[in-house]
C-alpha cells in the first residue's frame, strides 16, 4: 500500500512538473491559415484590423491565401449571428460570431486551434496543452463556406437577440481579446478555453448573470443555450430557427457572382 502511495505521489509530482513546464508560444512554424495574428488599431469608432482572412477554399489542401487590411467603423454596426458548424456528431459543434454593418460586410470571429505545419487536431491533446490559441477574423465565404462546402460540416446560422449599443461592446470585446492573445500567447483548452467558452466568457461582459450550464461543454447545444437565455431572435421556437438555420443547402447551390454572406441568410429568422 505504501509502495503504491509513492508511486501516486511521484506520478503526480512528475506530471505537475512536466505540466508547468509547457510554454505557450508564438514562434513555430504555423500552418497557412493560423499563420499571421490578427491585429487591431482602435481610434473611436474606426477599427483598422491587419490580417483579416480572406481564403479562397478550393478542397482542404488547395487555396488562394490572402490576409487583408479592412477597416470597420462602429456607428455602422447593426447585427450579430452566431454561426454553430457540426464536425463530429451532435453533441460538439464549432462556435463562431459574425457581424453585419450598413454597408453589407459580415466578419465573423473564431477562437481556433494555431496548429502547426502538418500539425493533426486531437481533442484529447487539447485538454494537455499541445495547442496555442488564436483568435482568426476572416470573411464569412473563407471560414463559414469552407466549413459548409468544403469540409461537409452541418452549419448553422441564428440571429442574436443583442441591443445595438450592446453590439459594439461585444465587437470590441472581441478585438481586446485578439490584441491580448497577440501579446501574450496562450493554450488552447478543450473543456476551459475553447471556441465555445470565449463566446460565453465575452458575453458576460455585457449580460453577467448568464447562468453555467452543460452546454457550455457540449457546444453543440449551445444555440438551444441561447435561445432559453433569450439571446436568439424572439417569437420562434428552437425548433423552427434551428431548421431554418440550416445553410448549407444554399450555400452549396450559390451560383457565381452571388454574395454568400446574403445566399446563407435567406429564410433565416430575424434576417
Amino acid at each position: 500500500m505504501r509502495f503504491f502511495l509513492v508511486f501516486i505521489v511521484l506520478a503526480f509530482g512528475g506530471f505537475a512538473t512536466w505540466w508547468f513546464l509547457q510554454k505557450p508560444s508564438h514562434n513555430r512554424q504555423w500552418a497557412d491559415n493560423v499563420s499571421h495574428m490578427l491585429h487591431a488599431e482602435v481610434n473611436g469608432d474606426l477599427v483598422v484590423l491587419n490580417n483579416v482572412r480572406n481564403f479562397e477554399w478550393r478542397t482542404e489542401t488547395d487555396y488562394t491565401p490572402r490576409w487583408e487590411t479592412r477597416e470597420y467603423n462602429l456607428s455602422q454596426l447593426q447585427t450579430a449571428d452566431l454561426v454553430l458548424s457540426y464536425w463530429m456528431g451532435p453533441k460538439i459543434a464549432h462556435t463562431l460570431v459574425s457581424f453585419g454593418f450598413a454597408d453589407g460586410q459580415y466578419l465573423t470571429f473564431s477562437l481556433e486551434i494555431r496548429k502547426e505545419k502538418e500539425e493533426k487536431f486531437s481533442a484529447w491533446k487539447g485538454f494537455f496543452r499541445q495547442y496555442e490559441a488564436i483568435l482568426v477574423a476572416a470573411d464569412e465565404a473563407d471560414i463559414v463556406r469552407t466549413r459548409s462546402n468544403t469540409r461537409g460540416e452541418d452549419v448553422y446560422l441564428y440571429r442574436l437577440n443583442i441591443a445595438p449599443e450592446q453590439l459594439k461592446a461585444l465587437f470590441l470585446a472581441y478585438v481586446e481579446h485578439a490584441n491580448k492573445l497577440e501579446k501574450e500567447p496562450e493554450f488552447y483548452n478543450t473543456l476551459t478555453s475553447n471556441c465555445t467558452t470565449v463566446v460565453f466568457d465575452i458575453a458576460k461582459q455585457i449580460a453577467p448573470n448568464l447562468p453555467l450550464d452543460y452546454r457550455l461543454l457540449l457546444s453543440g447545444y449551445f444555440a438551444e443555450y441561447a435561445h432559453e437565455q433569450g439571446g436568439l431572435v424572439e417569437g420562434f421556437s428552437y425548433a423552427e430557427l434551428q431548421e431554418k438555420g440550416y445553410i448549407v443547402p444554399r450555400a452549396k447551390a450559390m451560383q457565381p457572382g452571388e454574395n454568400f454572406s446574403e445566399v446563407i441568410r435567406r429564410g433565416v429568422p430575424g434576417m
